[in-house]
């Protein structure tokens, strides 16, 4: 398995163009809300898909690192958080947000993609998928020594 720093290495080279990395920072953390808001909405017995998701990821990060674990864990709370409060709305007005922020932020990740002038970098692993978050997160997680660069 590859360090964070790796990761890092690899996903930056498809996120140069200030405009791309803008449009990241917006809405990959829109990504990681609504597809969490998605996948709540299927229930496996007493937990939802999206409590699965959580701990997929966040098994993800502390493989990767304690550290990256423990800074995406308040990450993972507040989209949680979100998805609580909008639950509250009832299902059909929570599916509706949820999908329509999915797609909105994923045009603007293939716009930005068109202007970076390079394909996703999940399009050659999903892991990748995974990745965009602390990537994003990427000035708490240098301030808080996760990453060195």
């Amino acid at each position: 398995m590859r360090s964070l720093d790796e990761w890092f290495a690899a996903y930056a080279v498809s996120h140069q163009h200030p405009t791309n990395k803008a449009v990241h920072v917006v809405c990959v953390p829109l990504i990681a809300f609504s597809t969490l808001g998605i996948a709540w909405t299927v229930q496996l017995g007493p937990i939802n898909l999206g409590v699965v998701l959580l701990v997929f990821a966040l098994g993800f990060y502390l493989r990767l690192s304690t550290r990256l674990g423990l800074v995406m864990l308040p990450f993972a709370g507040l989209l949680a958080a979100g998805q609580l409060a909008l639950a509250g709305a009832g299902l059909t007005v929570a599916l509706g947000v949820n999908v329509a922020i999915f797609v909105l932020a994923w045009i603007a990740q293939l716009v930005g993609h068109k202007i970076e002038g390079k394909k996703p970098s999940f399009a050659d692993d999903l892991s990748f998928l995974l990745i965009g978050p602390p990537w994003v997160l990427a000035p708490v997680l240098r301030a808080t020594g996760v990453v060195r660069a």
